[in-house]
């Protein structure tokens, strides 16, 4: 990954990749652009040693005159403006605008397309500013700010295709164990289901579909169960699964609740077939879905959580728009301790090599897809 180096701004700095060296002075930017919504010293530092996130500054040789940072989401092709701050003393300079230039290049060479950020409503100077170099609008977000002052959200693709943003809107799971009946809900909201998008239907629905046990904890939802669940609200839906063996066994050591977890699974399986699922031991490739969601279907997908976010757990997501080169996801898990919104997490472009390797679970890759259609099924 190239970061920008030695790169002139009129004269008065050059860009370059933060150090932790540059903390005392990124503090004091910040201390002097912003009176509230301020990164600490802790997030700052903790920003300065991820790989997950990257800080460029304009150095003026005697200090600098302004940062921006960018968080790099694992296994997506999505970055995020986080923060962008010029030292008021510096302001008229040219400074923002080769801020943003930076990012937007940095993020490109990280293989991103798309470059997304939040602006205050009131702030009609950086609006204008992100609008003359093709943001657009794509959210709003009501009392964002600390004083209560909503957000724009706004977007740039910086290289490919038009990037699709699908239909489906996005619903965060509220618990750990809830990824399966949050893109269910999703699901069901794009095909025009009445069911609130709130935290009891959530758990209704995990009720539905969760295979009771794991290794600790909570239930995980079984492709079946979701499928069920699908199905008894009128749609048409088809489980592709590779293997096609009853999932999670070997992480259940008890052989009493491993009979349990097997009974359970094997009446899913029962119950889908007097439902109508159709079922498959053939999951597609990425493009193969693409193709999918072009004929009007959305696929509930498990994939390893280590490829999303770093833990080694099965986690489903909602596939729900493509566009030439990539499958549009949302997550529905949030990293709140990485300062992560929905703009994090809804509308991800995973390009189609990606997706195929984190669309595998476990040490037997288990592939689990879950096919959704409004109309009776195709013969796709």
């Amino acid at each position: 990954m190239t970061t920008p180096s030695g790169a002139a701004i009129h004269g008065v700095s050059t860009m370059r990749p933060a150090a932790l060296s540059d903390l005392e002075e990124l503090l004091r930017i910040e201390k002097a652009a912003f009176v509230s919504d301020r990164i600490s010293r802790r997030s700052f530092r903790r920003f300065l040693e991820s790989n997950a996130s990257a800080i460029l500054v304009a150095d003026t040789g005697a200090g600098l005159s302004g940062y921006v940072l960018l968080l790099l989401r694992r296994g997506t092709a999505l970055a995020r403006l986080y923060s962008i701050a010029v030292d008021p003393q510096r302001q008229g300079m040219g400074i923002g605008k080769v801020l943003i230039e930076a990012a937007e290049s940095f993020a490109f060479e990280a293989d991103r397309i798309v470059l997304r950020l939040e602006v205050r409503t009131d702030n009609t100077a950086a609006r204008s500013l992100y609008v003359a170099r093709g943001y657009r609008d794509c959210g709003h977000v009501a009392g964002y700010y600390e004083d209560g002052c909503d957000a724009i959200r706004m977007q740039k693709l910086l290289h490919g295709a038009h990037l699709g943003t699908g239909r489906a809107p996005y619903y965060s799971q509220t618990t750990e164990f809830t990824c399966g009946p949050a893109c269910t809900m999703m699901a069901l909201a794009h095909f025009g289901s009445s069911e609130p998008l709130e935290t009891l239907t959530e758990l209704t629905l995990w009720r539905e579909a969760t295979t009771i046990f794991l290794a600790s904890g909570h239930g995980g939802c079984g492709p079946f169960g979701i499928a069920n669940a699908l199905a008894r609200r009128g749609l048409a839906v088809e489980v592709r699964l590779q293997p096609d063996d009853l999932l999670f066994l070997n992480s259940v050591r008890d052989p009493e609740k491993r009979q349990v977890l097997a009974l359970v699974q094997e009446g899913y399986r029962a119950e889908a077939e007097k439902l109508g699922v159709r079922r498959s031991d053939a999951p597609l490739a990425a493009a193969e879905l693409a193709g999918l969601l072009a004929q009007g279907a959305l696929i509930i997908v498990l994939i390893s959580g280590y490829r999303m976010f770093g833990k080694k757990e099965p986690h489903w997501v909602l596939v729900h728009d493509a566009d030439a080169r990539h499958l549009i996801v949302h997550d529905p898990w949030l990293e709140h301790e990485q300062d992560e919104s929905p703009a994090d997490a809804a509308n991800l472009p995973i390009p189609f090599a990606e997706f195929d390797l984190m669309a595998r679970w476990g040490r037997t890759n288990v592939r689990a897809q879950i096919v959704i259609r409004k109309e009776p099924h195709s013969n796709a």
